[in-house]
């Protein structure tokens, strides 16, 4: 059993509290999904559960945290340098539950995983590997060990349709107990038996933390009726106080009228109406307490605000009109022959396949040729943030490259409205969470006022919470969109096309052929 009780965790450099007094009991079988807006402490909270010291340099924690008679195995969200710089071999080789492991055992393992025999003896380099292979790759690790607790950190990033499915499949047929982040809301309605939902309110001024044992969708729903219960009444209830407020005004400006104009030979009056007044002003105190008791507008964290600006482009003209022969990875290999794209106007096509079968390649493709174009303003947001974020600047200076120093007043409020913090627009990229590089360059493609996106992933770092509002910006953006992506909601409510890559070119496919 893994435990934790009023658990408090508080971000050093701000002094800012991300989670405060949070209690659950992980219990044998469970699948618990923790959910939350981008730098809500989704990561910290799974790394100071596996070993509080991970997160020590940057955050203080209070709290108890039991763990009885557990074996944790953790999966971080992104590999470590070290490790990516490895082969799959050394990686292997630097858990000593590796050399126990006997060629049944692997072969096993790897069956189970849908991974090749040979996989745990390859020379290959663990960050060239495919998304779901470095995400197999480090489950086989973690399943070695024969954990009883899994702690895993976006395990569902970077993965094909078909590895999802798999993934799905895998989480649900575990004995471990789950605790598991991840932004793919197909997933959490499939997988999670429970969920821990961290919300920072009032502009992160306070945190609340909501532990549910039920399954995803339907805390989403109840989580939804509850709200709209709770507003419905709180209208009403303000309603009725305003009713009573005037009603109350009316007796009072009477009194005081009469007041005015009452005798002086007419005592007695004069002494009915002022312990009528007096009658009315603690009638008045007494609305206003009962005011304060009754239900108030439901308190919950704000959505993020954000509108994808963009140029039109007429409808007959072609935005993208791409072909290529042979598409080759970067070591010379063949990926794809006879590619042949071909985009109108607004229109917005998706491009998907297996991990590893070149659509990051195609993207990067389809980019250097329109950047050569002058007739378009075309923007680009990579799977790998690193390629366009200098990791040492900050939010605000990112943005403000190639723009004047006046609009920086205009920036800091378009971070604002994506929930960044005062402090966070000033701390470097390096210290934001994936969610937050993710947003910051959303926003650095709507100031470019290009009329054609390219987009690697768009969603990948996005929660459940903040996808809604990406896909309806998407979904209205003005220009042309091609993207790489596997979030099968988002394949769902913004492309008007859908293209597997395959080796012998782009084949159009429909939502049933990657069972949606």
């Amino acid at each position: 059993m893994l435990q934790i009780q009023n658990v408090t965790l508080i971000h050093r450099r701000d002094n800012r509290t991300l989670i405060e007094g949070l209690s659950f009991v992980l219990r044998p079988g469970d699948r618990i999904a923790v959910i939350g807006e981008e730098g809500n402490g989704k990561s910290t909270l799974l790394k100071w559960l596996y070993d509080p010291a991970l997160t020590q340099p940057y955050i203080a924690a209070t709290g108890e945290r039991i763990v009885r008679d557990e074996t944790l195995g953790y999966l971080p969200q992104e590999l470590p340098p070290a490790q990516r710089a490895a082969s799959v071999y050394e990686f292997f080789c630097a858990e000593e539950a590796f050399y126990a492991q006997t060629p049944r055992n692997l072969g096993r393992l790897a069956s189970s995983l849908g991974l090749a025999a040979d996989f745990f003896y390859r020379e290959q380099q663990m960050g060239t590997l495919s998304g779901g292979e470095k995400i197999k790759a480090q489950l086989a690790r973690l399943l070695m060990g024969n954990p009883t607790v899994l702690l895993l950190d976006e395990p569902s990033n970077d993965l094909d349709l078909d590895t999802l499915s798999w993934l799905e499949t895998f989480l649900v047929g575990l004995k471990a107990s789950v605790l598991f982040v991840s932004h793919d809301e197909t997933l959490l309605e499939r997988v999670a038996t429970g969920v821990v939902h961290l919300e920072q309110l009032r502009h992160k001024a306070r945190c609340r933390a909501t532990v549910a044992r039920v399954p995803y969708a339907v805390y989403a729903q109840q989580r939804a009726e509850n709200m709209e219960n709770e507003r419905r009444l709180a209208l009403n209830g303000r309603r009725e106080e305003a009713a009573r407020q005037e009603k109350l005004m009316r007796i009072r400006q009477k009194v005081e009228r009469d007041q005015q104009t009452i005798s002086r030979r007419d005592p007695h009056g004069g002494y009915l109406l002022k312990k009528k007044m007096k009658a009315v002003t603690s009638q008045e105190r007494r609305f206003a307490r009962e005011a304060q008791e009754r239900v108030q507008m439901p308190e919950a964290e704000e959505h993020i605000g954000f509108a994808m600006e963009g140029q039109r482009i007429a409808a007959g003209k072609a935005a993208i009109d791409f072909h290529l022969d042979c598409l080759q990875a970067p070591d010379g290999r063949p990926l794809a022959q006879n590619i042949s794209l071909f985009l109108r106007g607004g229109e917005k096509v998706c491009i998907i396949g297996r991990n590893g079968c070149g659509k990051t390649t195609l993207l990067r493709a389809v980019k250097k040729a329109l950047f050569a174009r002058e007739d378009l303003a075309a923007a680009y947001m990579p799977q790998d943030y690193t390629e366009l974020l200098d990791s040492e600047k900050t939010p605000v200076a990112f943005l403000l490259e190639n723009l004047r120093p006046e609009d920086a007043v205009n920036i800091r409020t378009r971070l604002g409205s994506l929930k960044y913090t005062a402090e966070e627009m000033e701390h470097p990229v390096r210290e934001l969470s994936g969610g937050q590089k993710a947003k910051l360059l959303l926003l650095k493609l709507s100031l470019s006022g290009a009329n054609v996106l390219l987009l690697d992933e768009p969603t990948r770092n996005f929660s459940p919470l903040s996808g809604p509002v990406i896909r309806r910006t998407l979904a209205a953006f003005p220009g042309a969109v091609l993207a790489v992506s596997h979030d099968r909601k988002l394949l769902l409510e913004v492309f008007d096309r859908l293209y597997r890559l395959t080796p012998d070119g782009l084949l159009q496919v429909t939502p049933c052929d990657f069972n949606a």
